[in-house]
């Protein structure tokens, strides 16, 4: 989603775009060191303030990778109030690790996650505490120069992309757009399934990327609503079949763009309401409320609330949530999927890399 930009607010971006360049030239230049580590470590990023899909497309790798290796993932655990290095638990919590950091603990709690801001330190004590780890995966680490990663993954939006963009905080840019050059594959996320090729072809000229890189496209695939809280079965009819006006949806989303989101469910619905907050969201008691409202303010036979996989880590932690809400409550959780016949060859890449790689060495 574009942001909404003040020109007042351009020179700001120009003296924020001279501090992060000046900050990569000294570490290109090798004035400001990067360490390497002895295992493989993946990089995922992105050059915008969020909403590009790192969580889907870390899980993605997760998948792709713990078939064979052993996987470790490590984030900054963004607005946690728990400081350092913490490794998530089954009673990790919101607060100790934050949410997307739990929200993936929870859906493969045979990988270590661990968070720690200091990067550098966090993969040390990952090596430390499980020295049979074979690969790392940092999450939202591509601003991290600290770190010299094996292989760097670089997310834009397709309906934001970063040769589009400005610098912060007239755009959403958190270094300049030719910072793409230290990605080692591009990946245009939420595009369209039915992208032309025409289409497909000037994006990849306007992009024009390096020899030594890797562009594909891949798109958001929204799955079957699963209940927010364990102890409530699943509904047996399936809430996303075709549009019907005898179902209601509350959306709540604390995403960066729910504009998406938003669409597909108001093509199922007959009538739908849509509680907007900001990403990262920390819900609280009043929410709670509001949503009550929406809810007993919907018309429709047939309510339900459906919130996103993220949202639904936060949400859950409101334990007395009451009927009939707490039953009518649902996450839809969300998966990637790659558009003309990519997979294999993106697949086959990163495992290759991993397999191969004893040391973490640049793949370009």
């Amino acid at each position: 989603m574009a942001k909404t930009r003040s020109i007042f607010l351009y020179p700001f971006s120009l003296l924020y775009g001279l501090i992060t360049d000046v900050r990569n030239f000294l570490y290109s230049a090798e004035i400001i060191k990067s360490r390497e580590f002895t295992v493989p470590v993946l990089c995922v990023g992105n050059l915008s303030a969020g909403g590009t899909g790192k969580t889907p497309h870390t899980e993605y790798l997760i998948e792709l990778l713990q078939k064979s290796f052993k996987v470790a993932v490590l984030s900054r655990g963004y607005r946690r109030k728990s400081s350092g290095y913490v490794v998530a638990d089954p009673n990790s919590t919101v607060s100790d690790i934050g949410d997307e950091p739990l929200q993936v603990s929870r859906k493969y709690p045979g990988i270590i996650i661990a968070v720690d801001r200091n990067r550098v330190h966090g993969v040390e004590e990952i090596m430390k505490a499980y020295p049979e780890t074979d690969v790392i995966i940092l999450d939202d680490g591509y601003q991290h120069r600290r770190i010299t990663p094996g292989l760097s993954i670089l997310l834009s939006d397709f309906d934001n992309l970063i040769m589009n963009d400005h610098m912060l905080p007239y755009g959403n840019l958190r270094e300049s757009r030719h910072n793409m050059h230290r990605a080692d594959i591009i990946l245009i996320t939420k595009s369209p399934e039915n992208i032309s090729p025409i289409q497909r072809r000037l994006i990849v000229r306007d992009i024009n990327k390096k020899p030594y890189q890797n562009l594909y496209f891949t798109s958001i695939s929204y799955r079957d609503p699963q209940p927010l809280f364990e102890n409530e079965e699943k509904n047996e009819a399936p809430l996303l079949s075709d549009k019907t006006s005898e179902k209601g949806f509350v959306l709540v989303t604390g995403i960066a763009n729910p504009g998406p989101l938003a669409k597909y469910l108001g093509d199922r619905a007959g009538e739908i309401i849509h509680l907007s907050f900001g990403d990262h969201h920390n819900f609280t008691r009043n929410d709670i409320e509001k949503i009550h409202s929406a809810y007993n303010n919907l018309r429709a036979p047939h309510k339900y609330v459906i919130t996103t996989e993220k949202d639904g880590v936060r949400l859950r932690e409101f334990t007395n949530i009451a009927e009939p809400i707490r039953s009518a409550f649902y996450y839809i959780p969300i998966g990637i999927w790659f558009l003309n016949d990519d997979q294999n060859e993106f697949d086959n890449l990163i495992v290759d890399y991993v397999r191969k790689n004893k040391r973490n060495n640049r793949v370009s």
